[in-house]
């Protein structure tokens, strides 16, 4: 935020990137509200405000704009959109003082766009002065799916105040024969697929055609979530569809049924060929080397939390909180690939002491 002079007046100059552009609309709308609250105010002469597409449908309310007036108390600034002079926030102030007979009137200027300005004044009458109706909130939300239809459900809904259940069912109305964007923008800034069949589908055909890539390589080139990639490689194990019956379009289950079948028989064989990691483990543990010592233990330690994970990994994915799976998807397989990596650094160690051996004995 820059400070110019203008008649003997500093202005707050907010250079606007446009919402969403950073870390998710949520956050940079609640940024621009700061930068508002924060930049210098000056007077404005009312004569040149414009006072247009309010998200109020019934328009202003007397009866509140004849209390501000007869309040005597000074009036907050109200919110002006620098290029067009529309009234973002704050026209029953402005009512108000005309009432009291001022010719001017405090404000703080926004130079974002005329899109983002109607944002900016639904999120303002949400939270202060004389909040929205139901009716005017239903409206805005109406207005968002139209200039923003790539927000999600809750974004929506933080922004308008109602629930995210209601802004659902309210855009599958509108929806209606319309086409909508594949993916959709979190509070977060994150876009997602609105179906997550695709991305089932395009994981089933990657662990078909790679039945030994790991979680995280699926789900980056699926774009879907490590712990979405692990549940559509337990489908295909169990010769299940890798999306659930009712959210799979017909004239796709033959091809995902064909992949499934694939990946299975696949996983089957890599499964047959893996060693029998019980019997090494069980004799291992009767070392007296390993048992012995604290490395020894430790490690034992840690491969028979492995080995009790393994035996009941049904049990724990069920059982496992929905928020945490995404988290220990991610932790999972990283703590998988440093242990591979350990692995292969324990054959590289016993191959050169192996040579070592054989050069002294020779």
């Amino acid at each position: 935020m820059s400070i110019s002079g203008r008649q003997g007046v500093y202005v707050a100059e907010m250079h606007y990137r446009g919402l969403g552009s950073d870390s998710g609309p949520v956050s940079s709308l609640t940024r621009q509200q700061e930068l508002l609250r924060k930049s210098t105010v000056r007077s404005v002469s009312i004569d040149s405000l414009v006072i247009t597409d309010s998200p109020r449908l019934q328009g202003e309310d007397s009866e509140h704009i004849q209390m501000i007036a007869e309040t005597g108390e000074d009036l907050p600034p109200i919110w002006v959109h620098q290029p067009s002079r529309k009234v973002i926030d704050g026209v029953h102030r402005v009512r108000a003082a005309v009432i009291r007979g001022m010719t001017e009137i405090d404000a703080r200027f926004f130079h974002g766009s005329e899109a983002d300005v109607f944002l900016l004044s639904v999120s303002a009458n949400i939270k202060h002065g004389l909040p929205l109706s139901q009716d005017d909130r239903v409206a805005a939300a109406r207005r968002v799916f139209t200039t923003h239809p790539e927000w999600s459900d809750r974004m929506v809904a933080s922004l308008t105040g109602l629930s995210p259940r209601r802004v659902a069912a309210m855009r599958s109305q509108i929806a209606q024969g319309a086409p909508q964007p594949s993916r959709r923008i979190g509070r977060d800034g994150r876009s997602r697929p609105v179906d997550s069949a695709q991305g089932r589908q395009r994981a089933a055909e990657i662990i078909s055609q790679n039945p030994t890539a790991s979680l995280r390589q699926i789900a980056r080139a699926a774009g879907i979530s490590p712990a979405t990639a692990a549940d559509v490689r337990n489908r295909l194990d169990r010769g299940d569809l890798p999306v659930p019956q009712g959210a799979l379009p017909e004239e796709a289950r033959e091809k995902i049924l064909t992949a499934a079948s694939s990946a299975g028989r696949r996983n089957g064989k890599d499964r047959a060929a893996e060693p029998d990691l019980t019997s090494i483990f069980d004799r291992l543990r009767r070392d007296p080397s390993l048992r012995f010592s604290e490395t020894g233990r430790s490690l034992l330690r840690m491969f028979d939390a492995v080995r009790v994970a393994l035996r009941e990994q049904e049990e724990v994915l069920q059982s496992l909180p929905p928020h945490c799976r995404t988290t220990m998807a991610e932790l999972s397989c990283g703590y998988a690939q440093v242990l591979q990596t350990f692995g292969e650094e324990l054959k590289v160690a016993q191959q050169a002491k192996a040579e070592l051996s054989r050069a002294s004995a020779g």
